[in-house]
């Protein structure tokens, strides 16, 4: 259909639009509904963790960076995450043997600070 010669067109659209159901919802207000295979905040347990470095070679992004602040005898695990880098494909969760990386449904993870977005885990 040619807008230029039906110009009432797009106000008939318009005053239709007026009255349908918004297609987005008014979030924090609004009840979020997530997917179950949702791939939000990567969660980390270093209880079984050995410190492979499988997950940060096959990071795309190199958003995942995983540190040993214990001894070689008594290792101690942490992992930083960049989120403001992850692309979320959860390739870090694919690869780990010991399956110490998960995904949770956290979907709140933007910040106003660029230093916010590393987070220990």
């Amino acid at each position: 259909m040619n807008i230029k010669k039906h110009p009432g067109v797009i106000t008939k659209m318009a005053i239709r639009q007026l009255f349908r159901k918004p297609a987005t919802i008014a979030f924090p207000k609004g009840k979020m509904i997530i997917a179950d295979r949702y791939r939000g905040k990567i969660v980390y347990d270093p209880t079984n963790c050995v410190g492979c470095g499988l997950c940060m070679k096959d990071c795309p992004a190199g958003a995942i960076k995983i540190v040993n602040e214990g001894t070689k005898e008594n290792r101690k695990m942490k992992a930083v995450l960049n989120v403001g880098h992850c692309i979320f494909c959860c390739q870090c969760v694919d690869s780990c043997p010991k399956k110490c990386i998960s995904f949770s449904q956290d979907i709140k993870l933007s910040s106003l600070k660029k230093e916010e977005l590393t987070k220990t885990l």
